[in-house]
């Protein structure tokens, strides 16, 4: 598997995506995943709001999340089914303004995908819009991704034997946020200006029939849920 982040110029608001990821990656190779930050997806849908006040920005993410907890630094949220920071909701790297999610980052990584495979005039192709989260008592922030398109995000192996032949009864591998984290790593979160990374050769199944749903994980069989319950 190969990656190679992409440089580029400054994302403005409103500025069409699939036009700066063809600007910026002329060429494609068959099969390639193009992982896409979470904040140039949301500039080009404008969901973009003024610099607010504190008690302000924290309305903002109380109103992205179906779940708000203040913890030390930020608030603990769920957003779309997924435990995150702020619901995404995000100053940095903004100019001074507030940058949220985009309204659905699967239809957008399945509108891109439909408009970059004519460009690029290729069968196979994978989008993955990457936001930063924080994993339970680890330190600093690593890539998952918020949505995707064009290949299959879950990797099913219940049934299937293990080196002794014995069958797995729970196991499901992620694809998705493996592939949004080795890039993100890449792509890094300062001043870095390389919001895109492709990514060749990666063990995925392509597909042109998307599963929205298939990363969430049922509450209460949750690995969390012990803790979670006592909150939500």
């Amino acid at each position: 598997m190969k990656l190679k982040t992409i440089k580029t110029k400054v994302f403005k608001e409103n500025e069409s995506l699939s036009a700066f990821i063809t600007e910026h990656i002329p060429a494609l190779k068959d099969g390639s995943v193009i992982v896409v930050s979470s904040k140039i997806a949301a500039l080009a849908e404008g969901r973009v709001l003024p610099p607010c006040s504190e008690k302000e920005f924290e309305k903002i993410i109380k109103k992205e999340s179906s779940f708000a907890l203040k913890t030390h630094y930020c608030y603990l949220t769920i957003k779309d089914g997924a435990v995150m920071t702020n619901a995404g909701v995000d100053r940095s790297n903004a100019d001074g303004k507030i940058i949220l999610l985009p309204r659905d980052s699967y239809k957008t990584a399945r509108r891109l995908r439909i408009a970059l495979k004519k460009f690029y005039k290729i069968k196979n192709l994978g989008i993955i819009i990457t936001d930063s989260f924080i994993l339970p008592l680890r330190a600093g922030v690593t890539g998952a991704a918020v949505g995707y398109s064009g290949f299959k995000g879950v990797k099913n192996y219940i049934g299937k034997p293990d080196i002794f032949g014995r069958k797995l009864k729970t196991t499901l591998v992620d694809a998705a946020d493996p592939l949004s984290a080795a890039a993100s790593f890449l792509m890094g979160e300062a001043a870095e200006k390389t919001p895109l990374c492709i990514i060749e050769d990666a063990p995925v199944i392509f597909t042109n029939r998307d599963k929205k749903g298939e990363l969430k994980y049922p509450l209460k069989k949750d690995l969390y849920y012990p803790l979670l319950k006592t909150v939500i």
